[in-house]
């Protein structure tokens, strides 16, 4: 039975009948609800004692972030295995155990048991995709099961910090670096592939450069960036290496026709969700190599609000629209929704540049990132709700 097979056979809920469903609404809810619970908090209101900057932190990196990469891989393996989706009762579990993760991350952070709840999703849906992987004998996707277990260690070392308090800092920049590592790669494939399809039918020329060295070498990079950031953050030859990253990732994009694509904005957002990868790492190394001149949130949050972010926001969209029947067609609300998250990525990062606009900067960074995900799901939330449209 072919995948599309078994989504015609199913017969339950349409929101588990896969996996991009459950996982990008939940995770759209969560970032409108996360958010502004955090600024609350930050800023000095009446908010729950729990919620501080490592809860932030956390239900950026693994909340909602994981949320995001389990909806993408669970809807992209079958095609990359040929084996079955993971639809139905399984599926439902799996978004079960996110959604318990977080109110466990909600309502008592610092406890043992949370951080058992919390972590087993992780660890959960790293098994099923080395499973699907090796079942399907898919090699060539075995980077991406490495990362996600990687990133699930990352969240196991972000709760030992309770015991060992400098797991802390090297958790949260082994999950950023999965997270770049894993927009390096994927990305890296999608970005050019949609871009040279939409171009084919439209006629347009030159197309997007094949996939060479220069792509493979652009993603050894990032990934010895990364391998230094997690391990000496300091050093001035991280600094090095992140900078370089960064370089090799503006140089691919800059082979990709950004440019042809301006009219098509379900392309033209993945190109900037990559272009903030390159200066995100960009900005991560200037700050070691000059911290009295670069903040260290610059590069964070161009790395997670903005590449993450963009990047996030235009696979789903674009997954959405495709897997539920429709036309692949940016309207208006799928622009603002796109201009909003960009925007609330400027605004961040200007905030770690002028501190003394610092708060209004802020408000308006987590306004944007907020009307974004709500437009989401006004906009896509019914879709993902619905069974697929008939062809």
């Amino acid at each position: 039975m072919t995948s599309a097979a078994a989504r015609r056979q199913y017969s339950g809920p349409a929101l588990f009948s896969f996996g991009f469903r459950p996982f990008f609404l939940g995770a759209a809810i969560w970032a409108v609800l996360a958010l502004p619970l955090w600024l609350w908090a930050y800023l000095g209101g009446p908010a729950s004692a729990l919620i501080d900057r490592d809860w932030h932190v956390h239900e950026m990196l693994f909340g909602y972030v994981g949320g995001v990469v389990a909806g993408f891989l669970l809807t992209a393996v079958p095609n990359w295995t040929g084996r079955l989706p993971v639809t139905g009762a399984p599926l439902a579990a799996l978004a079960a155990l996110w959604v318990a993760g977080r109110l466990a991350m909600l309502l008592g952070p610092v406890q043992p048991a949370a951080a058992v709840v919390d972590a087993a999703f992780l660890v959960v849906f790293a098994g099923v995709v080395w499973r699907e992987v090796l079942a399907g004998r898919n090699w060539r996707n075995l980077p991406v099961a490495v990362m996600v277990t990687l990133l699930a260690f990352a969240n196991l070392a972000f709760h030992g910090r309770l015991l060992w308090p400098d797991l802390g800092p090297t958790a949260e920049r082994g999950a950023m670096a999965m997270i770049a590592m894993l927009i390096a790669f994927i990305g890296g494939r999608v970005v050019p592939s949609f871009t040279r399809n939409w171009m084919v039918q439209a006629g347009r020329a030159p197309l997007p450069a094949q996939a060479d060295r220069i792509d493979q070498s652009g993603v050894i990079l990032v990934a010895a960036a990364a391998a230094c950031w997690i391990a000496a953050p300091d050093l001035r030859l991280t600094g090095i290496a992140l900078g370089l990253a960064g370089l090799a990732a503006l140089i691919r994009l800059s082979r990709w026709r950004t440019g042809q694509v301006l009219s098509d904005p379900l392309l033209w957002s993945l190109h900037a969700g990559y272009g903030w990868l390159g200066l995100g790492l960009i900005l991560a190394g200037a700050h070691i190599l000059a911290p009295a001149v670069v903040p260290r949130t610059a590069g964070i949050h161009a790395l997670m609000t903005g590449a993450a972010g963009v990047m996030t926001l235009a696979m789903m969209t674009r997954a959405t629209l495709g897997h539920t029947g429709r036309e692949r067609f940016a309207d208006r609300a799928t622009v603002a929704l796109y201009a909003a998250i960009n925007l609330a990525a400027v605004c961040r990062i200007a905030a770690a540049f002028a501190p003394g606009a610092a708060a209004v900067l802020l408000i308006a960074a987590a306004t944007f990132w907020v009307a974004a995900f709500a437009l989401f799901i006004v906009r896509y939330g019914p879709m993902l709700l619905r069974p697929r449209l008939a062809s």
